[in-house]
């Protein structure tokens, strides 16, 4: 499976979500955008962050006919306490196998304290109601960002 790219056609997927969900994305086309954002961890600062974010905006990501997915490696039964905890609206997507991780190309060579390992960079996608990637951003910083997707999404 290759990696995504701007301005094409998104290769249909299918994932496990919290609540017993399976995602694909064949299931949202021609009816709703979708975000789907790529985090490191479950309970860690900045990806609480980032959930509590889209999770504030997630009225005004649904006035757009826009779906929200984060996804991690994390297992269901550990994004589903976090989902819990936060009171995300949204589903959480456990990558364990990382099959979509490398099918929208995010996991990248990382460092933590001199030791290197490989990693999901934080990245978020945009994909359009024909299942066509619109937007992408890699490397996040978490301040401002939902706030940029949502601008983005207002405007398909």
């Amino acid at each position: 499976m290759s990696a995504v790219e701007l301005n094409k056609p998104v290769p249909d997927f299918e994932a496990q979500a919290t609540e017993s969900q399976a995602v694909r994305l064949s299931d949202f086309k021609g009816q709703k955008n979708l975000v789907i954002y790529f985090y490191p961890k479950d309970n860690t600062p900045g990806c609480t962050t980032e959930g509590q974010d889209f999770r504030d905006r997630f009225g005004d990501f649904k006035a757009n006919d826009t779906v929200i997915f984060g996804v991690s490696r994390d297992s269901l039964k550990v994004h589903s306490n976090f989902r819990t905890k936060h009171e995300f609206p949204f589903q959480l997507i456990s990558d364990p196998d990382e099959t979509l991780c490398k099918h929208f190309d995010v996991i990248k060579l990382k460092k933590l304290y001199g030791k290197e390992y490989m990693g999901i960079d934080r990245s978020t996608f945009l994909i359009d109601k024909e299942g066509v990637l619109r937007r992408k951003w890699r490397s996040v910083k978490v301040k401002g960002h939902v706030e940029e997707v949502l601008e983005a999404a207002s405007n398909l």
